[in-house]
């Protein structure tokens, strides 16, 4: 079952036989051997890619979850004995509290043989990964819609800022001041790609204030964009935590409703395995 999850994730033999650390003929034999007790193939193979059968989509969830249950009774067998092991997945989307690292470091002082593993993607691919059990938790930025079904708790909430060359002058404001919509819907923008949490914020607020404004940059790199700003090529709305990195850039708070959002850590309902929950404790 490990085996088959492997390569529906890695999306074949090869990229899951690395990530077993075994070699590929394994892989394949293993997923032969299982196919034919099954009497059904469970992957679609082509020169070019793996896909699952209708089989196979069935089979991959329901092996996570068994997998999932024989990773709990081996944790409740170590917390009998005193310690505290296993693997916690974490999920993020680019951009999100940014303090997730300390979380992770003091995780790792407390329990060292937890392994930790982080997963990076967007919103929606986040929410489906806990829906199969691939991901542990996830530390996003949800709306209401997004939140269903899942076990929420609030780690922050900020108000976005712009950042500007210190060469630009919007609207006559200075530095620190305060800007309106509209003024920087006329500017050259820096925008994350769609299915960003920072873009998502900013998208809504534009939309809110019945304001139009065009994409001239988009990336998906906080770095990039900070160095189209430094350049001076275009303006971006970012949360303070992330613009606080940048301190050579001209900061501006929003007049009015600002592009804001929430950022929480959520979960699957029920009890949390114990290595989650150790990990949820070190997230305030």
């Amino acid at each position: 079952m490990e085996v088959v999850v492997a390569v529906a994730d890695a999306g074949g033999f090869t990229a899951a036989a690395r990530r077993l650390h075994v070699v590929q003929s394994a892989v394949s034999g293993t997923v032969r051997a299982l196919e034919r007790e099954l009497g059904t193939a469970l992957f679609t193979r082509t020169t070019h890619r793996v896909g699952l059968t209708p089989a196979g989509e069935a089979f991959v969830p329901a092996a996570r979850q068994t997998l999932r249950a024989a990773e709990l009774a081996r944790a409740a067998v170590d917390a009998a004995k005193g310690e505290l092991r296993g693997t916690v997945t974490v999920g993020t989307m680019q951009g999100v509290w940014a303090d997730l690292h300390l979380a992770l470091a003091a995780l790792r002082a407390e329990h060292p043989r937890v392994v930790v593993r982080l997963r990076q993607a967007a919103v929606e691919d986040l929410r489906q990964a806990l829906r199969e059990g691939s991901v542990d938790l996830a530390v996003v930025a949800l709306d209401r819609r997004q939140q269903r079904g899942l076990v929420t708790r609030l780690l922050s909430q900020e108000e976005m800022v712009l950042v500007a060359s210190p060469r630009r002058r919007i609207a006559g404001a200075e530095p620190g001041g305060t800007v309106e919509l509209a003024d920087v819907a006329e500017l050259p923008q820096v925008e994350f790609t769609p299915g960003w949490a920072i873009r998502d914020a900013a998208d809504r607020a534009f939309r809110a204030a019945g304001v139009e404004r065009a994409t001239t940059f988009e990336v998906n790199d906080i770095v990039a964009a900070s160095e189209l700003v430094r350049n001076d090529l275009g303006v971006c709305i970012m949360p303070p935590t992330i613009a606080h990195r940048f301190p050579d850039l001209a900061a501006y708070r929003f007049a009015g409703r600002a592009p804001s959002w929430k950022v929480m850590v959520v979960r699957p309902p029920g009890e949390p395995p114990a290595a989650v929950a150790a990990l949820l404790r070190h997230m305030t």
